[in-house]
């Protein structure tokens, strides 16, 4: 009976791996590096895929609008659409783990002057990945486009 239990909770992690992973390869290399994050702030329970899809769109609506190019698409994918992707469009600007995160820094300057962000008492202390998490988001992998991606899992806030 324990041979079948296990063999189950075998194939159900697998189940579920393969599909965190259905992105890899296609929109990016598989992630050389993962990290989990604790979010600083509670997810708002009235977040869907609509707005999800809505802060993709919108922030992708800014760069477009941009006199120069846009550096990097960000786009959700899920059936919940609970996976934020980023990729680098330019070669040699994304290509190290360090950039990676450097990007994501800069991304949280734009966190930091949206609405959701101003109604917190210290939006000096949240990140771009809070904001994500708030609107629902589980995970973000971020990559070059070529040869370097890293996922972020996003977890409930340390009580």
């Amino acid at each position: 009976m324990a041979l079948v239990c296990a063999a189950i909770m075998t194939l159900v992690s697998s189940a579920a791996r393969a599909e965190s992973q259905r992105h890899d390869g296609y929109y990016y290399p598989s992630p050389q590096t993962e990290e989990r994050y604790a979010a600083r702030v509670a997810n708002a329970g009235k977040a869907d895929r609509r707005t999800r899809i809505a802060f993709t769109t919108g922030l992708t609506a800014q760069m477009l609008a941009a006199p120069s190019p846009p550096r990097f698409a960000i786009f959700a994918k899920g059936n919940e659409a609970e996976k934020l992707i980023i990729v680098g469009l330019q070669d040699d600007a994304f290509n190290t783990l360090y950039r990676l995160r450097a990007l994501l820094a800069m991304l949280t300057a734009y966190a930091r002057s949206s609405p959701a962000f101003n109604s917190h008492p210290h939006p000096e202390n949240l990140t771009f990945l809070d904001l994500i998490y708030l609107i629902g988001f589980e995970q973000v992998t971020v990559s070059d486009g070529r040869e370097v991606s890293h996922r972020i899992y996003l977890d409930p806030p340390v009580q």
